[in-house]
């Protein structure tokens, strides 16, 4: 027989941890029900670092809390050593057969796989299901299409400077705030190591912090990375105090240094909130109008606030929009038909490169790495190697606590790998030492001599640049912003060209990349 009788069953997400989102909104306290689930698939689909499994379970188990306080009625499944479910379909069954149910609502997930066994649910269940606009993005996929579907190129700068337009962000008289779209070329300064950076912001596990990192060790002990130590926001007030804390102390430097690199330095100048924009605990906008706050009253400047927020105006919405235009197809992909498996030290961070070394250090402590670690040294060294595609998604999935496959897949796919020939990027961001020795200290304790460009010594990041090159001639050639490069290769003595393949065979056989 069933019992309290209920109009709407609202899923929450587990990366849709706000009392704003659209699905909540939607719903009366007073009869409709909320239900949250933790699930065993969704551990295991990648077998998640371990901070991003305390950090996503914590986070949800105190949303709990929130909501119960509002007054909501909640139903929550716990992964524990008993029961446990698998997929939202099976949590979804239950309180059907429990309560009287006439909708189903949800807010639009952020994977193509969830959204396949969504809309599953009309059929299934034979009640109507609501799935709502995800607004913990500015845009939706629909204006993206839109935008799309009116041009030949896809171009993140032109999809940015449309809704800095609309949202009236950083314009003046439908111009931009210091007369141009972007100050890249004033963010590219390399840091001294002597540089006083900020220490992030901490929190103290509380007890439902406490127990989950017991119940990670325990239930998950063989995932990479450790589960401590662990110090990051699991609710929206902790989330809040990390914004306020990179709005006061990083963001003046933020735009100066956003491309550098230094050893034991992982944060640098970031705000390192993408753990909670992707999870729910902030908003986009709240994030802008507060760095665009610290601009208005000379609290940081131009560059800086402005480089932060391309990176959430630009591009955390351009990835969103592009991940549903090319969905599914795009994880197929393979432009360079690359194959390779990933090397070991992806996982040990043992190699004597000393930029991998640093940057993979960082992700197995952290369950991070900033942005220019992950394209320019550990996603540039994929490139260069041949890392399949299938291969470098699922590390990227695995190891980072910020990463959802919304965000990961286009940039992995089409940032790092340009596996999708220039939908989304217009050229690979292929680099030598050169660029790694420019933006770090990496290079001063390395093994290895960034200024040699063939021999035991020499920079692999050297050899394997100008090999990638000239096995990828034919599929390059034509990109025009690969000219200068093929132009240098061509002057090349065939010496020069044959010892450059020598050495790229060598380290492509050798222990390094087992």
């Amino acid at each position: 027989m069933k019992n309290n009788p209920n109009k709407k069953l609202c899923l929450v997400l587990g990366d849709q941890l706000n009392l704003a989102i659209s699905s909540i909104c939607s719903i009366n306290k007073k009869h409709d029900i909320v239900i949250m689930a933790e699930l065993w698939d969704e551990t295991q689909y990648v077998k998640h670092h371990k901070k991003k499994l305390v950090l996503i379970l914590s986070a949800m188990r105190h949303f709990q809390k929130t909501l119960l306080d509002k007054g909501y009625d909640v139903i929550y499944f716990k992964l524990n050593d008993k029961l446990t479910y698998r997929s939202f379909t099976e949590v979804i069954k239950v309180c059907i057969a429990k309560y009287d149910i006439e909708e189903i609502v949800v807010t639009h997930p952020g994977e193509y796989r969830i959204l396949k066994e969504i809309k599953s649910w009309n059929k299934s269940f034979k009640v109507p299901v609501t799935i709502l606009d995800d607004n913990r993005f500015i845009s939706t996929p629909t204006t993206f299409e839109k935008w799309a579907s009116a041009r030949q190129q896809l171009r993140m700068e032109y999809f940015y400077r449309e809704l800095r337009k609309k949202h009236n962000i950083l314009m003046k008289r439908n111009q931009p705030i210091g007369g141009k779209w972007n100050f890249d070329t004033e963010n590219r300064k390399s840091a001294n190591p002597k540089l006083t950076i900020p220490k992030p912001k901490k929190f103290k596990p509380d007890a439902i912090t406490t127990s989950v990192i017991k119940f990670v060790n325990k239930k998950f002990h063989a995932h990479f990375g450790d589960a401590e130590p662990f110090n990051y926001a699991v609710n929206r007030q902790q989330a809040l105090k990390v914004l306020q804390h990179f709005i006061e102390k990083n963001l003046p430097d933020f735009g100066t240094y956003q491309d550098a690199m230094l050893e034991n330095q992982p944060w640098m100048f970031h705000a390192h909130i993408s753990f909670y924009l992707n999870c729910g605990l902030l908003l986009p906008l709240e994030c802008i109008k507060k760095a665009e706050a610290a601009y208005s009253s000379g609290k940081a400047p131009l560059n800086a606030v402005e480089g932060f927020i391309r990176q959430i105006l630009g591009w955390r919405e351009y990835v969103y929009g592009f991940y549903w235009y090319a969905m599914p197809k795009y994880q197929k992909l393979n432009f360079f038909s690359s194959k390779r498996k990933s090397p070991n030290f992806y996982w040990t961070a043992k190699t004597q490169m000393n930029c991998l070394h640093q940057c993979i250090k960082d992700t197995k402590y952290h369950a991070y790495a900033h942005h220019i670690q992950r394209l320019m040294v550990i996603g540039n060294f994929a490139l260069l190697t041949g890392l399949a595609p299938k291969e470098v998604n699922e590390w990227f999935m695995i190891v980072y606590a910020d990463a959802y496959e919304w965000v990961e897949l286009p940039n992995v796919m089409g940032m790092t790998l340009f596996a999708d020939g220039g939908m989304l990027a217009s050229k690979p961001y292929a680099a030598g030492g050169n660029y790694i020795d420019k933006m770090s200290n990496y290079c001063n304790t390395c093994h290895f001599d960034v200024k040699q460009k063939t021999g035991e010594q020499a920079c692999p990041f050297n050899y394997l640049y100008w090999d990638f090159l000239s096995r990828n001639k034919n599929k390059l050639k034509s990109n025009q912003r690969m000219a200068l490069s093929y132009n240098t290769w061509e002057k090349m003595q065939e010496q020069q060209k044959s010892a450059i393949r020598k050495c790229a065979r060598k380290f492509l056989r050798s222990e390094e990349m087992q």
